[in-house]
């Protein structure tokens, strides 16, 4: 992405779903720059997880219509907003829906892993309420959805939600399944079952999740 794009709106394909069941449109929507500790970032791969087609399902709230939805992926930053000394143009990073201040009392807790300070506001972003996607045709807003938004060539996120990785280090494909599924079964195994070295375990379901819990239990043997 040319330098002189950071600060200015892109406009690039997004699925966009506009009604509770029906099938996602792609359109062209206009990504806005990342404002103070946020990230705008180009999204290389994204994975479809059963929690998006539970949102995309339901009626009422807490989905909001139109929105993009997506929660698992891989992407690189490609411009920064104001005050962000975390991660740069050109990191690596996985976009996440539980957010991490880092200064809170339940992020500095070994009891808990939801943040206080930014509590996820549905349909925008966790500082302002406002969302940073809008229609190229007509400008009306879309909605984000649990802070992520990967069902788009570009979303921004704020820093809260963002963990850098090393370029390379794991494929695209299987580095987005850390977004959710894979910290859900091995945080699932580890924090809520908390087993230990010489533990029986029985995982019913080896889907995604349950492929995680079945790993996380193994890294603890």
């Amino acid at each position: 992405m040319e330098q002189n794009t950071a600060k200015m709106p892109i406009r690039c394909k997004a699925a966009v779903s506009k009604m509770a069941g029906q099938p996602l449109e792609m359109e062209e929507v206009e990504v806005a720059p990342p404002r103070a500790h946020e990230v705008r970032i180009r999204i290389l791969c994204t994975s479809l997880c059963h929690t998006d087609v539970t949102f995309w399902r339901m009626k009422d709230l807490p989905a909001m219509y139109p929105s993009i939805l997506g929660h698992e992926a891989t992407g690189v930053v490609e411009s920064v907003g104001d005050g962000m000394v975390e991660v740069a143009v050109g990191d690596t990073v996985v976009p996440v829906f539980s957010a991490q201040c880092g200064d809170c009392a339940d992020c500095l807790s070994d009891r808990s892993n939801i943040c206080s300070r930014l509590p996820i506001r549905p349909g925008g972003m966790p500082r302002d309420g406002r969302s940073r996607f809008s229609f190229a045709s007509t400008g009306e807003p879309i909605y984000h959805f649990i802070s992520v938004s990967s069902f788009s060539e570009y979303t921004v996120v704020d820093v809260a939600h963002v963990v850098k990785i090393e370029p390379g280090g794991i494929p695209h494909e299987m580095a987005c399944l850390l977004s959710c599924c894979v910290s859900t079964g091995v945080g699932a195994a580890w924090k809520v079952a908390a087993v230990e070295p010489g533990s029986s375990v029985a995982v019913f379901g080896l889907g995604a999740v349950g492929l995680a819990v079945t790993q996380g239990c193994r890294m603890r043997s």
